[in-house]
């Protein structure tokens, strides 16, 4: 019989959970600039008050 690899298995694991939670991550950050773009629009300029 085949001797369990405990070390391939928690490779595999913590690679899974490191790739999950960098997917999660980039989620955010595109939730976050779709709220919040780079460039907001301007208030129009009302020329009138301009010395």
């Amino acid at each position: 019989m085949a001797k369990t690899n405990y070390a391939f298995e928690k490779r595999q694991k913590d690679i899974a959970k490191k790739k999950k939670k960098e997917e999660k991550r980039q989620r955010k950050a595109e939730a976050k600039d779709e709220q919040h773009p780079e460039n907001p629009p301007q208030p129009p300029v009302d020329e009138t008050t301009v010395d």
